[in-house]
């Protein structure tokens, strides 16, 4: 029952890392990313539909993306999600492809991204406390029900505690790299 706790803990905390990380492959730091795409929903015949799901999306140079919507009568749709986005893109239309040149990122524009990367840090950090909450929660609950000794659930507690302790420095650590890897010019 204790174990049952903790596994839920850990748990809630790995999907709380693996929504930071998906969120920080979407900002741009400067070199063409495929995954910067990975938001963009295209109106696909009255239905929005994931662009990675109707087009191929290549790296083509370092600041290069290429899309190439297996549906060519597409690509007018695509290009409007890909320019509605806010993402500061620009596709060109080539024939039946469309390449996206990154232009080089400002000083302000780099200070943006590191902002909205700390936010989103902050964001997993609220999810990993209120997990920790859950935990604690349940684990008082053993102890008032008698399900477990004092000492088992207050071994148990500090384990929670130190399990959100060790995945807070990850979500520093995980921050912390890629506000490095955006303002390296």
């Amino acid at each position: 029952m204790l174990g049952d706790v903790q596994n839920e803990l850990v748990s809630a905390i790995g999907k709380a890392h693996d929504i930071l990380r998906r969120d920080l492959a979407k900002l741009r730091a400067g070199r063409a990313n495929a995954s910067l795409l990975d938001g963009i929903r295209v109106d696909y015949y009255g239905t929005l539909t994931p662009l990675s799901q109707m087009a191929h999306i290549n790296v083509a140079e370092a600041r290069m993306l290429t899309v190439k919507p297996w549906d060519r009568s597409a690509l007018k749709a695509v290009e409007k999600a890909i320019r509605e986005a806010d993402l500061g893109l620009n596709p060109q239309p080539d024939s039946d492809i469309l390449r996206i040149p990154l232009p080089p990122l400002t000083e302000e524009r780099r200070r943006e991204f590191v902002k909205i990367a700390k936010k989103y840090g902050e964001e997993c950090k609220v999810t990993i406390r209120k997990a920790r909450h859950d935990a604690l929660d349940m684990l008082s609950q053993i102890d008032s029900d008698g399900d477990a000794s004092k000492d088992e659930v207050d071994r148990a507690k500090k384990k929670a505690e130190e399990t959100v302790a060790d995945s807070t420095k990850q979500v520093d650590g995980m921050v912390a790299h890629k506000e490095k890897d955006i303002l390296e010019v």
